[in-house]
């Protein structure tokens, strides 16, 4: 077994074979002058199992690009079967089609890294469900939920915690958590009259004196958390913090998160954080790095992975 990354994300790359007790495949991923990708693998990998560990998080065209290039690079080195670790996939919130003549994104890019040479797919929280069959591969869709549960267990008081759904499409996730830990539920209910614009309408559900915690997969500009922690306070909330799998968190949010009356903000390293991220005080990191590491582990022994979901 052999794991290669990219420039995405090192650092949980070099998370992940620390769990694994394995060194990173030596190869090069650099860019011409003209800003082409050039990648070279200076190892063998003639029949050899080998993950690529690769978010498409931003500047996604060239991560993905980068994916898309080792995959190739692989393939015609002759390895034995190519898996694309992908802890956080980019495109996935442009899974149908929005409005006439616009595109389904997340499909199309599905088909290129099948074009390219992986032979499955293992990734984190899935923006949508239906992505999952996008792929003509075998795709293992894992769950941030285990993993925030035991950090709510340690740093809350779960008999006075309310497990809330920042708006309707995001229960099921919401629900998951909620009933690990016994916890009830409330859901935000919230309007979006154009993208990246969110406007809280009702809150659904009995708030009042509860430490509320917001369950999402991605958070972008962080809109969407700061107008729903006011409303859940206003409606009588203690306290309101959130855990989010992805930190998309573009340029602005670390300010807007920090300037809000969210307790904490608590996002896995699927996304290397930016240094506005790093320096924002109420914003904290959970690795996910032992969650991917054993995947990897049970694919490559031919173990189940279903059981690190419950």
């Amino acid at each position: 077994m052999k794991l290669v990354t990219g420039n995405s994300n090192r650092a949980l790359a070099e998370a992940v074979v620390d769990y694994l007790e394995l060194p990173l495949t030596d190869c090069t991923v650099k860019r011409f002058a003209d800003k082409e990708i050039f990648v070279e693998i200076h190892e063998n990998v003639r029949g050899e199992d080998v993950f690529i560990l690769q978010s498409t998080s931003y500047p996604a065209n060239d991560n993905l690009m980068e994916l898309l290039i080792i995959c190739d690079a692989l393939r015609r080195s002759s390895a034995r079967r190519i898996t694309a670790v992908l802890p956080y996939f980019g495109y996935a919130r442009q899974d149908r089609k929005s409005a006439s003549r616009t595109p389904i994104s997340a499909k199309l890019v599905s088909n290129l890294i099948t074009e390219a040479g992986a032979n499955r797919v293992l990734t984190l929280d899935l923006h949508a469900d239906q992505i999952q069959g996008f792929f003509d591969i075998p795709t293992d869709n894992l769950f941030s939920a285990p993993v925030f549960v035991r950090d709510i267990r340690e740093h809350y008081d779960v008999n006075n915690v309310m497990i809330v759904s920042p708006d309707v499409g995001g229960v099921k996730r919401a629900r998951n958590v909620a009933s690990r830990i016994g916890a009830n539920l409330a859901i935000v209910d919230k309007r979006r009259p154009r993208a990246g614009v969110s406007e809280v309408m009702n809150i659904i559900g009995d708030v009042e004196g509860q430490a509320c915690i917001l369950i999402d997969d991605i958070v972008d500009s962080g809109g969407t958390l700061v107008n729903a922690a006011e409303a859940l306070l206003k409606a009588g909330a203690k306290e309101v913090s959130a855990y989010i799998t992805h930190g998309v968190l573009s340029e602005g949010a670390g300010q807007r998160i920090g300037n809000s009356k969210l307790k904490e903000l608590v996002v896995t390293d699927s996304i290397e954080a930016t240094d506005e991220v790093k320096s924002t005080a109420n914003i904290r990191k959970l690795s996910i790095a032992p969650l991917l590491g054993e995947a990897i582990a049970r694919t490559a022994s031919e173990q189940s992975v279903s059981s690190l979901l419950d």
